[in-house]
């Protein structure tokens, strides 16, 4: 253990997650809003966008899922989602709205899931990997509810920087930062990067720009060629 679990540290995390829980599930809606769907339709994917990430986590470590040991993140999810629902109800809202608590959501998500792959003691490229699992699997389940591709696959660095802050984070750890501190710092730097790659439009290489990859005709679509004709 490359950190001393204190009760500080344990109070700071409990409320970072409630805190995420909230702004995910708020994106959730946002996000599902745009599709139509109904009440219980947005509500639903409020709730698995704001607990998703977080419920993968647990399972993967083989822990009492966080909202079924405390049940105020449910709660907190469930009333979340349908206070954002009400506001957008009676304002006009963007359809990238759903990006800024997105994006809060993957940096809080994202520390919290690397210091709970610490804290059971796993390999540091298991436990950053850990943390961006949590921070983005929540999003993928949401865009994937609403039949979209997830942002996490596709657009401004989103699950490259919940790596790169998570394995930061670990670095600062091992360096004697205490914990809450550094929780807190790579948080903010981790949502701060998220902004900026958003506003910037700064984005990784797609894999369809490789060579390897680039589509070829199939023949079997092609008309004939005339060389083939008598």
């Amino acid at each position: 253990m490359i950190f001393e679990i204190t009760p500080a540290l344990l109070s700071s995390l409990y409320w970072l997650t409630i805190t995420a829980v909230a702004v995910s599930s708020a994106s959730g809606v946002l996000r599902a809003g745009c599709r139509k769907f109904d009440l219980f339709g947005v509500l639903i994917i409020g709730i698995t966008t704001g607990l998703g990430g977080g419920t993968i986590r647990d399972l993967v470590i083989d822990k009492e899922v966080f909202w079924f040991a405390d049940q105020w993140f449910f709660i907190i999810s469930s009333l979340s989602s349908i206070l954002v629902f009400v506001i957008a109800r009676y304002f006009r809202i963007s359809s990238q709205s759903f990006l800024i608590p997105d994006a809060m959501g993957l940096a809080i998500f994202s520390v919290i899931g690397t210091i709970s792959g610490l804290m059971v003691e796993a390999p540091w490229l298991i436990a950053s990997f850990m943390g961006v699992v949590t921070g983005v699997m929540g999003g993928v389940i949401r865009d994937m509810m609403c039949d979209v591709t997830p942002i996490a696959f596709k657009n401004q660095l989103n699950a490259v920087l919940a790596w790169v802050g998570s394995f930061t984070l670990i670095l600062l750890l091992d360096n004697g930062m205490d914990p809450v501190v550094a929780t807190i710092v790579i948080g903010i730097s981790i949502f701060i990067s998220r902004l900026l790659a958003i506003k910037y439009d700064i984005c990784a290489s797609p894999v369809s720009n490789l060579k390897m990859f680039k589509l070829q005709p199939n023949p079997a679509t092609q008309p004939f060629s005339p060389l083939w004709r008598k």
